[in-house]
């Protein structure tokens, strides 16, 4: 399978996601997606990912965006996240890890010496059209929801 590039379409995906429903791209044809992918529910980067981007919600639906937050934890684990969280947006679960691997987001990482395969912290927008527009790799959380939104503004 090759890798999602700039000017790529999202092709057709249906994956769980809170909410108690699926993730189907074709029912967010004509609105801006943003996804982004993070390592870990209720560790605390991805937790103040999590908030950022709860914070500006209004300002990304404003802007006719839709925001996801993808990771490979299970239902069960993603529920308990965004309930304990308060998140006003779905959270995919890709325990199969097939948007991990169209993304090309799952990488070596090392923690403490030892190295195992783990998910990039990473944010891709795509325009109404499905048309891959913008990457972020190797995010930093800090002012990263911003330059997002900024960006989603501006298309």
């Amino acid at each position: 399978m090759s890798h999602l590039q700039i000017g790529d379409q999202l092709p057709p995906i249906s994956l769980p996601m809170t909410g108690a429903s699926n993730f189907n791209s074709s029912d967010y044809a004509g609105q801006k997606l943003v996804i982004y992918f993070y390592p870990k529910d209720s560790t605390p980067g991805c937790t103040s990912e999590g908030n950022d981007f709860n914070a500006q919600l209004s300002a990304f639906k404003a802007a006719n965006c839709q925001v996801f937050g993808v990771s490979r934890d299970s239902m069960r684990r993603h529920d308990n996240f965004k309930a304990k969280q308060e998140f006003n947006f779905e959270l995919i679960s890709d325990e199969q890890e097939q948007l991990c691997q169209l993304f090309d987001v799952i990488k070596l990482k090392k923690l403490y010496g030892k190295e195992y395969l783990g998910i990039d912290r990473s944010t891709f927008v795509f325009n109404e059209a499905g048309v891959l527009l913008k990457e972020w790799r190797k995010v930093k959380v800090k002012g990263h929801v911003e330059e997002v939104l900024a960006f989603v503004q501006g298309v």
